[in-house]
């Protein structure tokens, strides 16, 4: 698989495009809320020469939906999320109004995620964790055949997602990321929702939350 770090709107959000070699891909926390981003997106889909089939949220904080509706108009895909982000998804709009930002309303959660789903596309699948604490349905998309973990903003380099909104809780989000997310391999690589990409060993050793 190839993973490709598209980063969109004032929150810095990392929008991940993942592919194989059937040129089928996933499209992760889609943040492009402008039509500059939006054909930015647009333009590399098509440079790739890439099929999206799949719509994927890490979570629905405003920031990880801006470019919800835009995707799936375009590619005529359904949102796929944890149960747990209907209020998140939801509420965009309104928390979106609060920034004073403007945004097309998502479409609803179509269909719900869990551990015990896989997301399959092209050659490939992901798995995924169940990863509470930032929001209440944080979730991560990994592929053990690949090494990495899509992360959103459960983990960070050198930090953790805040738990100071609505759904989080930081001793959830702590025990999660250890019992979970450390339990992959050393190196893995994970891509999370903001800034740089790092390792799951890295963060054993030097994250000051976690070690």
């Amino acid at each position: 698989m190839k993973i490709h770090r598209l980063i969109f709107s004032t929150f810095e959000v990392n929008t991940y495009v993942i592919s194989d070699k059937s040129k089928e891909c996933v499209i992760t926390d889609p943040a492009c809320n402008n039509k500059q981003e939006q054909n930015y997106l647009l333009d590399f889909i098509k440079s790739k020469n890439l099929k999206p089939v799949k719509l994927l949220n890490t979570h629905c904080h405003l920031d990880h939906v801006f470019g919800n509706k835009f995707v799936a108009d375009n590619f005529n895909l359904d949102t796929e999320a944890h149960k747990d982000e209907v209020f998140n998804i939801e509420n965009s709009v309104n928390a979106a109004n609060l920034y004073g930002i403007k945004m097309e309303k998502p479409y609803p959660v179509k269909h719900f995620l869990d551990e015990n789903n896989t997301v399959k596309f092209g050659y490939s699948e992901l798995k995924i964790l169940h990863v509470p604490g930032h929001t209440a349905g944080s979730l991560v998309f990994y592929s053990p055949a690949d090494k990495f973990a899509v992360v959103g903003d459960v983990l960070f380099k050198g930090s953790i997602g805040r738990t100071d909104l609505p759904g989080g809780d930081y001793d959830t989000l702590i025990s999660g990321i250890k019992t979970k997310l450390f339990a992959l391999p050393d190196d893995f690589i994970v891509y999370p929702g903001h800034g740089p990409e790092t390792e799951i060993g890295f963060e054993k050793r030097h994250n000051p939350f976690l070690s």
